[in-house]
């Protein structure tokens, strides 16, 4: 059985003191290894989240990352908010010092199978759907990763007979390539057990696995699209021969990667009726048997998300449940209730007969597309941040032909703007008003003035919120305490 104790012995560098960081640090300390924190923030800027680390008395380094630290270092955790071509991290690649992250650990010690869901797109609607269907089965259920909490510090309380439900970010599946750390030498390295340390820093796919689709992201990140793409593949090239692919039909990327899985694929489809795999009957979302004989999830109707996108994480979840046991009754129970994750098309409020969404989790232009396909009513739009490199013609062309009014906020305005008015060369007859506001609270303020009755007032930013906010949940609360002060 894998133990943590591999890591007994050894320096350990935890690079980043986020949400990730300090559970992984904590948990690190607490099982009696050599842990040093550090981070770019100081203790200022981190503020009260840094209790945990500084009540077992960790050794912390903020405000930088000295090299120095690599001097006395043989293991570093890297955060996903941390780049990979950050220069403390390439300096520890020169060194040969291998790099892991809490999510790659925890996948490895947890005792209770995994399924794991990545994507462009829909990751936290779908991780939580299913979470809640296996819940729904009778099964202990644990949803962590990119959503939510960190497993890391539960990995103790987890049982084999449990399920596991993650999230996965681009961020973090760079580390399930054991080509990162091609160049360590693992026998140097000062541990009780170099077998399991080699199999910590290999290849790693969790046995049932689900690439809802992919489409550019993150490019402000990724070196380019290759390196994205190949992020994401982690989460399926490695699996064994029992291993189960969950794949997106409908889009091109995901259906030239899984055309290389053969019959290990399961699709799911709004456009096609797959066998062995999930689609739609006249308007039903339907599981379908190896000889296509169609098992019934829900009509359309009966579903409480918005959009077609959704539908389509329906499916998909229904297949990752099904691949773990759980029965149609289940799937139907909670696909007909479910109202939503928070920040995802959230209805805050009605006031003075408009409807107002929340949709700051939308850091696409892709997201930004299918929030505004979700909505037939007149739209005033509230969008910008930070831009992330990505192509904005068609949510450009889309914001023309759906809204009625845009408010642009943000480092980004100025770029939206250019898109829309570049593309409204070609769309003559588009009414849509563009607005500019100072920050969001104005932009809210503004968004109120101009809703008439019926209309929809839809917070769907299309881009990452940290020229203002910690983070697009801080941006989305934000925005709910804004709308419910009207």
């Amino acid at each position: 059985m894998v133990d943590v104790k591999m890591l007994s012995g050894m320096r350990i560098v935890v690079v980043g003191l986020a949400r990730e960081g300090i559970a992984l640090a904590s948990y690190l300390s607490n099982h009696n290894l050599t842990v040093t924190g550090t981070d770019l923030r100081t203790e200022a800027a981190i503020g009260p989240a840094l209790a945990p680390l500084q009540a077992l008395d960790l050794p912390l380094v903020l405000g930088e990352h000295p090299l120095s630290l690599l001097d006395e270092a043989d293991l570093l955790f890297v955060s996903p908010g941390v780049p990979l071509e950050a220069n403390f991290v390439q300096q520890a690649v020169a060194r040969k010092i291998p790099l892991c992250t809490e999510s790659k650990l925890f996948c490895y010690l947890c005792p209770a199978p995994i399924m794991a869901i990545t994507g462009s797109s829909g990751k936290t609607t779908t991780t939580t759907l299913v979470g809640k269907i296996m819940e729904a089965a009778g099964r202990r259920t644990w949803v962590g990763g990119n959503i939510g909490r960190p497993l890391i510090g539960e990995i103790d309380r987890i049982a084999p007979e449990d399920i596991v439900v993650m999230e996965l970010s681009s961020f973090q599946l760079e580390y399930f390539h054991a080509q990162l750390n091609q160049a360590v030498d693992v026998a140097a390295l000062p541990t009780p057990d170099p077998e399991g340390l080699a199999g910590l820093l290999g290849n790693f796919s969790p046995p049932i696995s689900a690439i809802l689709n992919i489409t550019p992201n993150h490019l402000d990140r990724h070196p380019s699209m290759k390196h994205y793409v190949r992020a994401k593949r982690a989460l399926i090239n490695y699996q064994g021969r029992s291993g189960v692919v969950i794949m997106n039909l409908d889009n091109d990327m995901t259906r030239a990667i899984g055309n290389q899985f053969g019959p290990k694929v399961r699709w799911f489809s709004l456009e096609a009726q797959p066998p062995n795999g999930a689609g739609l009957v006249n308007d039903n979302l339907v599981l379908f048997d190896q000889n296509l004989k169609p098992q019934h999830l829900a009509h359309k109707q009966a579903i409480k998300l918005r959009g077609g996108h959704n539908q389509a994480n329906i499916l998909a979840a229904c297949l990752l449940a099904r691949e773990a046991g759980a029965p149609v009754e289940a799937m139907q129970g909670v696909i007909t209730s479910f109202t939503g994750v928070e920040h995802r098309l959230e209805l805050v409020r009605q006031y003075h007969q408009a409807a107002y969404y929340n949709d700051s989790i939308s850091t696409s232009p892709e997201r930004l597309l299918a929030a505004l396909h979700s909505f037939s009513e007149p739209i005033i739009l509230l969008a910008g941040g930070r831009d992330k490199h990505l192509p904005w013609e068609e949510a450009a062309w889309l914001i023309l032909h759906k809204t009625r009014d845009v408010i642009l906020f943000g480092e980004s305005a100025d770029l939206i703007a250019e898109f829309i008015e570049a593309t409204r060369t070609h769309v003559p007859s588009a009414k849509t008003v563009v607005h500019r506001a100072a920050d969001l609270d104005e932009a809210v303020t503004l968004a109120a003035h101009l809703a008439e009755p019926g209309n929809v007032v839809l917070l769907s930013p299309g881009c990452a919120s940290y020229d203002m906010f910690k983070d697009y949940v801080e941006r989305g609360r934000r925005f709910k305490e804004l709308v419910n002060q009207l």
